[in-house]
């Protein structure tokens, strides 16, 4: 485990690197952590051919977790990652996020381009984000981390679900302070989005990736194949948000040959966009 410190508010962020090759950081979504990319099987499927930088968003995890919801604002986060790629000498990097992750690699695309060799957004959306939070945990999650803290939060999460939550994605949502998790929600809540317009300009090769049943993120990451010049959307079947990720056979199916083409692309030309059911 490393830490670096964003140089605008000083917060720890919390980060691992291993393995060779091109850098491809991972950064994962709301309430989890770095550990998932390891407990879900992305570590040991992509070490041997990148060097793979992990890091914990602040809020979460091992890293700094402020309880003042100003402390969530996106260019904070998006100066964390800058941040954690400084520290590893990436002048840039492959950026593979989920969810809010993925929402942040938008925004990363948006303001500095030159920091990403590509990206992948895996159950992302690049529009406003206000009410999705209720909408992919359930109504009273505020309520909730305020009485019961992250075990209520579990609990709850699990009967709106009407699924157990993996082992994985449990051990990651237990070890958030609810406090900090409470006031980078209420943030979550206020981020403008990216305009439509300005998808139009994003020249970073990427790859959209969202679960059928995961109606929202479906539809906005088949829209920003549309307007990005050098996108390309792979349909997940049957998956929803929460399980994106896994199993994660077919998702790296998806990633690696992606990862493979840009990296031996000397111009990095256009992505042919692509649904696959």
């Amino acid at each position: 485990m490393s830490e670096t410190v964003n140089p605008i508010d000083g917060t720890r962020i919390s980060f691992d690197e291993r393995g060779e090759g091109p850098p491809l950081l991972l950064v994962h979504g709301s309430a989890l952590s770095r550990s998932i990319w390891r407990g879900f099987g992305y570590l040991a499927a992509l070490q041997d051919h990148y060097r793979v930088i992990s890091l914990d968003l602040r809020g979460h995890g091992r890293s700094g977790k402020p309880h003042e919801q100003s402390a969530y604002r996106m260019p904070l986060v998006l100066a964390d990652i800058l941040a954690v790629l400084d520290a590893v000498e990436a002048s840039a990097a492959h950026v593979f996020g989920y969810s809010f992750g993925a929402r942040a690699g938008f925004s990363l695309a948006d303001t500095r381009p030159e920091r990403m060799l590509s990206f992948i957004s895996a159950g992302g959306t690049y529009r406003a984000p206000g009410g999705s939070v209720s909408e992919v945990f359930f109504p009273d999650y505020d309520a909730s981390l305020s009485t019961n803290g992250m075990p209520g939060f579990l609990e709850g999460w699990a009967r709106h679900s009407g699924t157990p939550i993996d082992p994985q994605t449990a051990a990651a949502f237990l070890a958030n302070d609810p406090l900090a998790l409470r006031a980078y929600f209420r943030q979550v809540e206020l981020e403008p989005g990216i305009a439509d317009a300005r998808l139009t300009q994003l020249e970073t090769p990427t790859l959209l990736l969202a679960g059928t049943r995961d109606h929202a993120r479906y539809l906005d990451s088949e829209r920003a194949a549309t307007l990005m010049p050098h996108a390309s959307f792979r349909a997940l079947a049957g998956r929803g948000h929460g399980n994106t990720l896994r199993p994660a056979d077919e998702v790296l199916a998806a990633v690696i040959p992606f990862l493979a083409s840009v990296d031996t692309s000397p111009d990095q030309g256009s992505v042919p966009i692509t649904t696959v059911e």
